[in-house]
């Protein structure tokens, strides 16, 4: 397995080595062992999938209490990806990360607790599937507005993103809840 680093150090792509011929291919999507070889050692509660068309943007998602770190990956499709480090005691608070998953690059990202976690749909379509470390807490829950100028990340859109309601009036950064 192949590491990537991204611009917050404490999130990484995964790159599974992908063992393709003829008939298709094969890759390991989830291997304990080879996580933990590269400082992953979750134990992973829930797994969730969503599907969604192109230019819906999800995010940016959070739990202020039983916080979830996520094991990323899209099985169809193609997403840009963003994690955003909501830790006051990191240097890196209020900073972002971004990176592409998609099926033909059958990469994977680690989005530890403590992060806001969102996507856009770049395909026609895409099938998105995560592992989380804590049980899907709805009174925990909290948003991060997509388009904070505080920020700013670019989300590389064509036009305004689709998203639900809960996503349109997400907080600011400065009036979030965040980690200590």
């Amino acid at each position: 397995m192949n590491v990537i680093t991204t611009a917050l150090p404490d999130v990484i792509v995964l790159e599974p080595k992908v063992f393709a011929d003829a008939r298709g291919h094969f890759f390991e999507s989830y291997n304990r062992r080879a996580l933990a070889e590269h400082g992953i050692t979750a134990d992973f509660v829930q797994d969730n999938h969503s599907s969604s068309t192109r230019g819906v943007l999800r995010g940016l998602h959070y739990q202020i209490q039983q916080p979830q770190g996520k094991l990323v990956r899209v099985v169809a499709g193609e997403v840009l990806d963003v994690a955003v480090d909501l830790r006051r005691s990191s240097p890196n608070f209020g900073r972002w990360a971004s990176f592409v998953l998609s099926a033909e690059n059958h990469r994977m990202a680690w989005i530890p607790a403590g992060f806001a976690h969102g996507f856009v749909v770049r395909s026609a379509s895409a099938e998105f599937l995560y592992k989380t470390t804590d049980y899907y807490a709805p009174a925990y829950e909290r948003t991060i507005v997509w388009n904070d100028p505080a920020l700013a990340i670019d989300w590389q859109l064509d036009g305004e993103p689709i998203l639900s309601a809960k996503d349109a009036v997400g907080a600011t950064l400065s009036n979030a809840e965040t980690f200590a």
